[in-house]
């Protein structure tokens, strides 16, 4: 959780403050796209590049699998994410459509729906009677209320579009970077692959680094859970590059 200062927050619940805030309407964020097409982008690229060079190929052919694998990867995990928050919204939307239809069929049953759920909270008597009537004279909270409360379903959802956009663009501009010193052709492979190493490392460090300062979490610890577990993908791509070179025979182009 972000620290915030002692009079900053008594300044952020002051009553008119509240009021404003809770007249906003809920932002969506996307740090979670950022940060999974980030990953993934950097894991994808470079494990290609581990594998093309345990494998034993030349720099050249590491470069163009690695680009090749990050539009195409990139780009299918866009439209993976789109189709995920697209489908999420076309079932919040059925869930109002159908909760709309029972409001209008059978009232008193979702009359008794709501009675249910806030007793279970804890309320009894006159004021959970008053809580039915206030949530039930008014039909867009009521069905609001239905959602999030028998289907958990939250009024945040995150546009596909922007959600996909996202991901993309983290995706191709960090699984870029372990690429670049494949275009360093005077370098011999060996110190190629050691600069691509370095900095794929230091792309998951980073981006670690960046969602603990979003969430309010260690930097340094996040930083590490993010390297070891991309360092971790990249090592198995090498090692099973390595492994099939010596089984295939492979050794080199």
């Amino acid at each position: 959780m972000k620290k915030v200062k002692i009079e900053e927050l008594h300044r952020d619940h002051q009553p008119e403050a509240i009021r404003e805030r809770l007249q906003q309407s809920p932002k969506s964020q996307n740090i979670s796209d950022a940060v999974l097409g980030g990953i993934d982008g950097c894991v994808t690229t470079f494990a290609v590049v581990s594998g093309a060079v345990g494998a034993g190929f030349p720099a050249g052919v590491a470069l163009i699998l690695g680009f090749a694998n990050l539009v195409a990867d990139g780009f299918s995990m866009a439209i993976s994410n789109y189709e995920s928050n697209k489908a999420q919204q076309e079932y919040a939307d059925s869930l109002r459509q159908m909760e709309e239809f029972h409001i209008d069929e059978v009232p008193d049953g979702e009359r008794e729906e709501i009675r249910q759920i806030f007793r279970q909270k804890g309320f009894d008597g006159e004021i959970l009677e008053a809580i039915v009537e206030t949530l039930t004279d008014d039909k867009k909270l009521w069905v609001e209320t239905m959602l999030t409360e028998e289907h958990g379903i939250h009024k945040t959802l995150t546009n596909p579009w922007v959600s996909a956009g996202v991901t993309f663009a983290a995706f191709v501009v960090i699984g870029t970077v372990p690429l670049l010193p494949f275009l360093m052709m005077s370098l011999p492979l060996s110190q190629q692959f050691f600069i691509s190493a370095g900095l794929a490392a230091l792309m998951f460090f980073l981006i670690g680094v960046l969602k603990s300062l979003v969430f309010g979490q260690p930097a340094i610890m996040a930083g590490l859970r993010t390297l070891l577990t991309g360092g971790a993908a990249a090592g198995l791509a090498y090692l099973t590059g390595y492994i099939l070179r010596e089984i295939v025979g492979v050794a080199g182009l």
